[in-house]
């Protein structure tokens, strides 16, 4: 079947939304909870807010299935989370309410695990790195941009209510210090969002995995607050009213980062002529 949808730009940025899926497949769904179901934990509608990124020239990368299925921001060789930590498994076992995702008994076994990364979580990362590899000999350098939201107050991960906007690049290595500058720029300009550098989340799995500055490939993670674009109850409804005063700041930052990206570019096809 058919597990993520990849369109390719024309610029060295690409936009990965690894939690936006909502699919299931009926197998799966067959032995899960009500409460999963609804699919609380969903970074819902986030490709509707970024829908003006591929007439930037931005490349986007989306599954099509759920968290739930299989968490494409975990480390696939890392060990599980023990019981009672904040952090959820590479097939989670709990919503972020400590709900069961899975009715009694029914839980994934190591070889589901394994089954489930072979078919979901491998073909992403490898379109994933591939395209990056393929921007950086394309134009010197790639950027990735991973983009995340989440409910405003989630008391398994943090205190009280999050910033809007939470950057993350792993403590500053993931991205050039002069591009995590520019971003944090616009953020703080906003005057109507807060936001946080390297706060409560500083990047993910993916972000740590593929920014290596040193190469030329830069990795930034985006945690938006929900609150500022959505209903952060079920039905989980889009606010179009909150996302036009949202949006109009994620464009900058992308067109930013997409700006950031050519004058990296072509310093260096320039001092290959050199």
């Amino acid at each position: 079947m058919e597990t993520f949808r990849f369109q390719p730009g024309e610029t060295p940025v690409l936009l990965s939304i690894p939690h936006v899926g909502t699919v299931v497949p009926p197998d799966i769904a067959a032995i899960m909870t009500d409460s999963a179901l609804a699919m609380p934990d969903t970074d819902w509608h986030l490709d509707r807010l970024y829908h003006f990124a591929p007439a930037l020239g931005v490349g986007f990368l989306k599954p099509i299935l759920s968290r739930y299925v299989i968490d494409l921001n975990r480390d696939p060789d890392s060990a599980l989370p023990a019981p009672g930590a904040g952090s959820t498994e590479l097939c989670p076992l709990t919503t972020f309410d400590h709900q069961p995702v899975y009715r009694p008994g029914q839980e994934p076994d190591a070889a589901e695990v394994q089954r489930r990364c072979g078919a979901y979580w491998r073909p992403y990362h490898e379109q994933l790195n591939g395209e990056l590899q393929a921007l950086k000999e394309r134009f010197g350098v790639a950027v990735l941009f991973d983009a995340h939201s989440i409910r405003s107050r989630v008391p398994r991960f943090f205190d009280g209510q999050i910033q809007d906007f939470s950057l993350g690049t792993a403590e500053g290595s993931s991205a050039s210090p002069a591009l995590v500058g520019r971003v944090m720029n616009v953020l703080t300009a906003t005057g109507r969002f807060s936001s946080v550098q390297n706060g409560r989340f500083k990047g993910g799995f993916i972000t740590r995995r593929y920014g290596n500055p040193a190469d030329n490939i830069h990795s930034i993670q985006l945690e938006l607050s929900q609150l500022t674009y959505m209903d952060e109850e079920a039905p989980f409804s889009f606010r179009e009213e909150s996302a036009r005063q949202v949006r109009p700041t994620l464009e900058r930052l992308l067109s930013l980062v997409v700006e950031w990206a050519w004058e990296n570019a072509a310093g260096r096809r320039r001092s290959a002529f050199l």
